[in-house]
């Protein structure tokens, strides 16, 4: 039984309200941009259930297996031959930004399909860049980036990340090619941190937006990933690079509760509280910080919007609209911390936003329609890693 929100006929919505920015200017509100007819595949209450199955597991409460079970479906639809997963279905989200293909390649751990994993993560390996970094986001096809759009350096923390989670959850050592593709963005990291001595560059990050001053969300991956590379090395007997990384990785950690803290805003004493926050707790920490975690709260009180999610950040633009992916990464960064009323409550609303089709929004509008594209890679995978944090208590 569906257990989300009709709102009207969600196969080809128009959107004409509009939202006031600034002096009287309105813009409009976004539209959902695709329909059930996204993809050929059916839905996942029309796989049987052993089918279910052998795609793998599905974690979680059996009441969610349908929402996860779509949530693995779409991401499987959203994998092109060349391992790249597309941020959505089409437009401008049709590419494969670094930081959606980590966490999708985690969900595909956690749910039974280490192949799939290693997959997802090896694209990158020939889209990595002399210098160890990487692009924005690449096009399916591997042939390079779609545009100019600025670097992000968060990129290689998250994909970081990914490689070491992947290898403890299904207990495999890493490949050979991601090992190199880990080395180099390893230095990289190092590089432009001096061993986690300073911060790095500005760079975009989440917001998808240039940036000035170094962002939260761009230098909080950077740690995890710096983090995650040691416990790489050491599970391979690389005592002095797993050293190295593991020194700079604290050393970073001070740097950051030095700029940042105690407030833990987007910009360190400005800029508001935002989700990246969120990236300072497990799993992309080993503790809880308890002054992160009260930035982490009044980020979710502050970002609130009128349909129950939150904002990419308190500092974003008034009109209204939650983000499903920034609203997951709250759960899952809770249920990871072990707050599991609050994980729940997150994912109980995450799961009441899916579309008479069963996929996720990128975005819902203040009456609570969904908007953007459906599904959105990133929300998918959350949903899935947030249901395997619940299930293992």
């Amino acid at each position: 039984m569906r257990r989300h929100l009709l709102l009207g006929s969600l196969g080809a919505v128009v959107v004409t309200a509009a939202v006031q920015l600034g002096a009287g200017r309105a813009e409009p509100l976004p539209t959902l941009q695709n329909g059930a007819d996204w993809r050929a595949s059916g839905r996942a209450e029309d796989v049987p259930h052993d089918q279910k199955a052998q795609r793998g597991r599905l974690p979680g409460e059996p009441v969610h297996h349908d929402v996860a079970a779509q949530a693995l479906l779409d991401l499987r639809a959203l994998t092109q031959p060349t391992g790249a997963v597309a941020a959505g279905p089409s437009g401008p989200w049709a590419h494969a930004w670094p930081r959606d293909n980590a966490f999708v390649a985690v969900a595909h751990a956690v749910s039974g399909h280490p192949d799939d994993a290693w997959r997802t993560l090896s694209f990158f390996v020939g889209a990595q860049l002399a210098d160890g970094g990487f692009e924005a986001r690449y096009a399916l096809d591997g042939s390079g980036p779609p545009d100019d759009r600025p670097r992000q350096t968060d990129g290689g923390g998250w994909l970081l990340w990914a490689i070491d989670a992947v290898r403890a959850e299904v207990q495999q050592p890493v490949p050979a090619d991601l090992r190199r593709l880990r080395d180099r963005a390893t230095d990289r990291i190092l590089e432009l941190t001096s061993d986690g001595r300073r911060l790095p560059p500005a760079s975009p990050d989440y917001w998808e937006v240039r940036e000035a001053r170094v962002t939260l969300g761009t230098v909080a991956p950077l740690a995890a990933g710096l983090e995650a590379s040691a416990r790489s090395f050491a599970a391979e007997g690389d005592s002095g690079r797993a050293q190295r990384s593991g020194r700079a990785a604290a050393a970073l950690r001070t740097v950051i509760r030095e700029h940042f803290g105690p407030g833990y805003e987007r910009h360190g004493d400005r800029g508001g509280h935002d989700a990246g926050a969120a990236m300072l707790l497990p799993p992309f920490a080993d503790t809880v910080d308890p002054e992160v975690l009260a930035a982490v709260q009044a980020y979710a009180a502050e970002a609130t919007r009128p349909a129950g999610g939150l904002a990419p950040g308190v500092a974003w633009r008034s009109d209204g609209v939650s983000w499903t992916p920034e609203t997951a990464l709250v759960a899952y960064t809770a249920a990871a911390s072990g707050d599991l009323a609050t994980a729940t409550r997150w994912r109980d609303w995450l799961v009441q936003q899916a579309t008479d089709w069963g996929s996720l929004p990128e975005k819902v509008l203040p009456d609570g329609s969904p908007a953007g594209p459906a599904p959105l890679a990133w929300t998918a995978a959350l949903l899935v890693l947030i249901e395997a944090e619940l299930a293992a208590g």
